[in-house]
C-alpha cells in the first residue's frame, strides 16, 4: 500500500511542478514563488530567516535571491544600524507575481480536486493533514488564533507548513528518481 501511496504522490506533484513551470514562466519559478509566498507572511526578511523553509544551503539562497533580484521580483538593502544585515523585500513586480503564481497554484491544484466530489475533496485534505501531521497541531494553532484574532500570524504559519510540506514532495520524489 506505500509504495502505491508514494507512486500516486509522485506523478500527482511531477505532474503540478510540470503544470507550474509552464504556466509561471517566464518571469518565476516554483522556487522565487516559495520565496515570494514566505515573504508575504514575514517581509522583510534575511536571508538566512529562509533557511528553515526552503531547507536548503546559504549558497544556493543567495543564488535564487541574486536571480530575483536580477528580475525585480526582490530588492535587498543593508541594515542601516548594522551593515553586515541585509533585509530582503519584495517589489511590486514581486508582489503582481506572487499573486499572480499563488493563483496559478490554486487553479492546478482546484482542476485535480475538481475530479472529487465536495465531500471527498474535504476527506482529501484532512486525511493528507493527518498523514503529514500538519492537521492536529493546525487545528489546535487555528482555533488559538480564531481566539485571538492573529491573521497574520495565521498566514505565516500556513505558508511554512504548505513550503515544508511542498520541499518534504520534492525530496521524496527526488530520492525515489535517484
Amino acid at each position: 500500500m506505500a509504495a502505491e501511496f508514494v507512486k500516486s504522490w509522485i506523478k500527482l506533484t511531477k505532474d503540478w511542478h510540470t503544470q507550474m513551470d509552464a504556466e509561471l514562466a517566464p518571469n518565476l519559478t516554483g522556487g522565487q514563488l516559495q520565496v515570494l509566498e514566505l515573504m508575504m507572511a514575514h517581509e522583510p526578511m534575511k536571508p538566512s530567516d529562509l533557511l528553515p523553509y526552503l531547507e536548503t544551503t546559504p549558497a544556493a539562497i543567495t543564488t535564487l535571491l541574486d536571480r530575483m533580484e536580477r528580475g525585480g521580483l526582490v530588492r535587498r538593502e543593508r541594515d542601516a544600524s548594522d551593515r553586515r544585515i541585509v533585509w530582503v523585500s519584495m517589489t511590486d513586480k514581486g508582489r503582481a507575481e506572487a499573486e499572480r503564481g499563488l493563483k496559478v497554484r490554486s487553479d492546478i491544484v482546484g482542476r485535480s480536486l475538481e475530479r472529487l466530489s465536495l465531500h471527498n475533496r474535504q476527506l482529501l485534505i484532512y486525511l493528507i493533514g493527518k498523514v503529514s501531521g500538519t492537521r492536529d497541531s493546525a487545528s489546535a494553532a487555528s482555533s488559538e488564533r480564531a481566539a485571538s484574532g492573529s491573521h497574520g500570524e495565521k498566514r505565516a504559519s500556513e505558508a511554512g507548513a504548505r513550503i515544508r510540506a511542498e520541499s518534504a514532495v520534492e525530496t521524496g520524489a527526488e530520492a525515489a528518481s535517484g
